[in-house]
């Protein structure tokens, strides 16, 4: 396990790379030191994309690409970099080519839907006082009101914004699915897993944001990610 690969973890709408906090705590406690979360600008795939590449390519060496949420689609556009081993999906946005985010969630509409609110500039946010019942329900109230007040809400066109190359296609999967996630439907979570035939799927009895209220098991897929790939 000396050569592991570099992580980078990718987060989604409605939160910034400190939403991975938990779980990048929980890996340096593993052992694992190579360890970077990008902040993408939620602008537009194309712009997130492109951020997360210009951090996988200041990597020497190989990386391992973790995203929540929509950074799930954020990983599976920029994926397709020749050091990027592997993609680990966290209760996460898996497009295949000619899909966007808000065509998957239109299919099968997720519980809190009706929590989402534009504002005048074009961005989209949870409501704050449904953020804690929508995104993190198995968060005390005190980290969801941080979450709420903190959220970095997207620009609502990019959940439009189409995958062009889904790096699944190519490279080995793993995928966490949320059984009581209200920002996805768990049911379009097992879909997207399905059809990418990823090395391991598990089912974590949580709430949309399990790399906060789950940051062990998340760990776990993670570490069984790097292992399979060590073919160890």
């Amino acid at each position: 396990m000396a050569d592991r690969p570099t992580i980078v973890l990718v987060h989604g709408f409605w939160g910034g790379a400190a939403h991975w906090a938990k779980v990048v705590v929980e890996l340096r406690n593993r052992g694992y030191t190579k360890l970077f979360a990008v902040e993408n600008p939620l602008t537009s795939l194309a712009d997130d994309a492109a951020r997360t590449q210009q951090m996988v390519r200041q990597v020497d060496g190989p990386v391992l690409l973790v995203g929540h949420s929509y950074g799930g689609a954020v990983i599976t556009e920029a994926g397709d970099l020749p050091n990027v081993v592997g993609l680990v999906y966290i209760a996460a946005f898996a497009p295949d080519a000619g899909e966007s985010p808000g065509q998957i969630s239109q299919e099968m509409a997720p519980a809190a839907i009706e929590n989402l609110a534009p504002d005048s500039d074009g961005y989209l946010w949870i409501k704050q006082d449904k953020f804690h019942e929508s995104f993190a329900q198995d968060l005390t109230e005190d980290e969801a009101l941080v979450m709420a007040v903190t959220q970095k809400a997207p620009l609502a066109s990019t959940f439009g914004d189409n995958v062009t190359a889904p790096a699944w296609r190519t490279k080995p999967t793993w995928y966490q699915v949320s059984t009581n996630d209200r920002m996805i439907n768990p049911e379009n979570e097992r879909r997207m897993a399905k059809r990418m035939s990823p090395r391991k799927t598990v089912e974590l009895d949580a709430g949309h944001a399990s790399l906060a209220s789950r940051p062990g098991p998340v760990a776990d897929l993670i570490d069984t990610a790097v292992r399979d790939l060590a073919g160890s």
